[in-house]
């Protein structure tokens, strides 16, 4: 509240003054209404149980976050990061904002930016998918395109600068936005739908990284409910999380992931590795490969994040029956594969890029099958 203009001296109360109308309060409870009613109604979504003769002894569980509105994961990360921003004063009416992203999280924002009536511009790779791209900008956003992955960040910070604006920054407000404690976060979500299940206490959740908040949100969220799972984060080629975890150097760099929406050229600051189990680097080959192969066996397609998800799942799911120990695993399903028609399914891409996915998918097929995780041929 602003002081009145009367001079206050020691002891004397001031004239009263006429106070502040705080207009812009009735915008943000609106806008805090809107975004809570879009959380009620699309917050939980399937969990799937897919059954594969080969995994003996192992169940199997895929969080289906295509289902949102937005289409994939990132719908939860965007409705964070926009509570985030209003209740710390940074979104108000008018604001521009703007973000760094290869494609998904930008598509959600742009979505919530257009539900408060906000203009907002997403600085992100040329390579970005055209399909992510037309998303953008049907929600009414702007796509400003960088050659580089690493040059995002600075010219974010640049648009936001010069349009007074605000920074979204989800590599960093990821860990922060987000409550990992519960609140109905996909942690909370996935542990309550296992209740009823034959290995309700998973002996491991799988995730890749991206901003690395999902993965912060689910091994917070282990430690606080004192379980007994374990956390894996699967990481791509040319990415900078795995070396980072496995050599504990935080300043780490990388030429940037294939595999967009996971991996990144820098560790970024919502990247918790303290609260990781174990990490993999999976093949670029063996993600794309391991989305075909569960785009078959789903009938429908899924995304290059979620095959290295899967791939990741079948390793460990491999390492326990090896072991001969029963349980659950659960990972995630990112985002559908329709933004991908171009690049991972398109068959002249795949040639245009040196990757041969055959092997892998055999490996995969086999595995599934017949519970033979052997080394590609």
């Amino acid at each position: 509240m602003q002081q009145s203009t009367a001079t206050m001296k020691a002891g004397v109360c001031p004239a009263p003054a006429a106070l502040p109308d705080c207009a812009e309060r009735e915008w943000t409870r609106n806008a805090i209404a809107r975004l809570k009613d879009d959380g009620r109604r699309s917050a939980d979504t399937h969990l799937l149980k897919p059954l594969f003769p080969g995994m003996k002894g192992v169940s199997v569980y895929l969080k289906d976050e295509s289902t949102h509105p937005t289409g994939s994961l990132k719908h939860r990360l965007a409705r964070s990061l926009f509570l985030y921003g209003i209740c710390n004063g940074k979104i108000r009416q008018n604001t521009t904002l703007v973000e760094a992203s290869s494609g998904s999280t930008a598509v959600s924002e742009a979505y919530f930016a257009q539900l408060l009536g906000l203009p907002f511009v997403a600085v992100m790779p040329r390579s970005t998918s055209r399909q992510k791209i037309a998303a953008i900008q049907s929600f009414g956003g702007q796509c400003h395109f960088v050659d580089r992955a690493s040059d995002v960040y600075d010219v974010a910070i640049r648009a936001a600068n010069e349009t007074g604006g605000y920074y979204l920054d989800q590599f960093t407000n990821a860990e922060r936005a987000t409550d990992w404690r519960g609140n109905n976060n996909i942690a909370e979500s996935i542990f309550h739908q296992m209740e009823g299940e034959e290995f309700p206490i998973p002996e491991w959740l799988v995730m890749s990284a991206g901003t690395g908040g999902t993965s912060a949100t689910l091994g917070r969220y282990i430690r606080y409910r004192n379980l007994e799972t374990r956390l894996c984060v699967v990481d791509v080629e040319n990415s900078a999380f795995y070396d980072a975890w496995r050599t504990g150097d935080l300043q780490v760099t990388a030429p940037g992931s294939r595999i967009e929406g996971i991996g990144r050229p820098r560790v970024e600051p919502s990247f918790v590795p303290g609260v990781i189990d174990h990490m993999i680097q999976v093949p670029d080959a063996a993600s794309i490969a391991a989305a075909h192969v569960l785009s078959e066996r789903l009938f429908r397609q899924i995304g290059g994040s979620t095959g290295t998800n899967f791939f990741g799942l079948c390793w460990i799911a491999a390492n326990m029956m090896q072991a001969g120990r029963r349980g659950s695993v659960v990972t995630l399903i990112c985002d559908g594969g329709h933004r991908y028609s171009e690049t991972f399914y398109n068959p002249a891409w795949l040639r245009e890029n040196g990757i041969d996915i055959d092997p892998y998918r055999r490996m995969l097929d086999r595995f599934l099958d017949h519970g033979e995780f052997l080394p590609p041929a």
